[in-house]
């Protein structure tokens, strides 16, 4: 079942699509009535459906086995209120916690088995967020960035940059980027905060990407091998795009992503009974 929901944000109403775990799924997943929880972030000037549909899929495929699911839109993206370009990453950090607080506060969802799902842009917020936010065990990097500023002034171009610090905003695809936008992409690095989390890691890539180059994949799970706690898995998918667009890739890319989270909810459970 799916629902559409509206989540507050100090004066913004964000738009959000929760997706309830399918009762045969939640047995798979579930200890006791416990179900957990996927929260998606998406990526620059995107939208909770995502491009073809990546999230709708990505949701309903995780719901069938039973995780609850919230995908939403940033302020100023989709159907959510407010000016994204006036917003910030470290809003955009926020948000993401709010949409947790709804989520962890669901009936039976299990506050220990939380998962941000960042593509992109998102992934960059989705390091940042699971940093400062314990309640965040599990992290899934879709084709994240690495170096903010400098990947999205690559993808705008410089000129919607320099227009933006000479003339207060700048336009880009009908989004108004002001310097403020900019320069928070400027202060956060992932690389260097991704050895903070101490959760458990999956990072994916394809190697037909031309928009965030493959490399930082690897770059990525070598930063968080160094950590002392929390594994890091890496999946390179062969003539995968930035939205891992072509069936075969997509596929691929839902199909890693469901086993990698299923394999945890595996090993929790045979841990606890084990302390049983």
């Amino acid at each position: 079942m799916e629902r559409q929901i509206t989540i507050r944000h100090n004066q913004e109403e964000m738009t959000a699509t929760i997706h309830y775990p399918a009762a045969e799924g939640s047995e798979k997943t579930g200890r006791c009535s416990r179900i957990p929880l996927v929260v998606i972030c998406h990526g620059f000037v995107g939208s909770r459906i995502g491009v073809d549909r990546l999230f709708v899929k990505t949701a309903r495929q995780l719901s069938a086995e039973g995780y609850m699911v919230i995908r939403f839109d940033y302020i100023g993206c989709g159907e959510s209120s407010g000016s994204y370009g006036s917003e910030g990453l470290e809003s955009m950090i926020a948000q993401t916690r709010s949409v947790l607080d709804y989520g962890v506060s669901c009936a039976d969802v299990d506050p220990t088995r939380v998962t941000l799902i960042g593509h992109s842009l998102g992934g960059a917020v989705a390091i940042h967020t699971a940093v400062r936010d314990r309640r965040v065990k599990n992290l899934v990097l879709w084709a994240a960035v690495g170096y903010p500023f400098n990947d999205i002034v690559k993808i705008t171009g410089r000129d919607v940059y320099d227009t933006s610090v000479k003339e207060g905003k700048a336009d880009y695809l009908g989004y108004e980027l002001t310097p403020v936008f900019f320069e928070s992409l400027a202060t956060v690095q992932p690389f260097q905060e991704a050895v903070r989390f101490a959760g458990n890691v999956l990072v994916i890539h394809g190697t037909s990407d031309e928009i965030i180059p493959v490399d930082y994949a690897f770059l990525y799970q070598k930063v968080f091998w160094m950590r002392q706690e929390g594994r890091c898995d890496k999946e390179i998918i062969f003539q995968g795009d930035h939205t891992f667009s072509a069936g075969p890739q997509r596929e691929q890319l839902l199909n890693r992503t469901t086993a990698w989270l299923n394999g945890l909810e595996s090993a929790q459970q045979e841990w606890q009974h084990w302390m049983i």
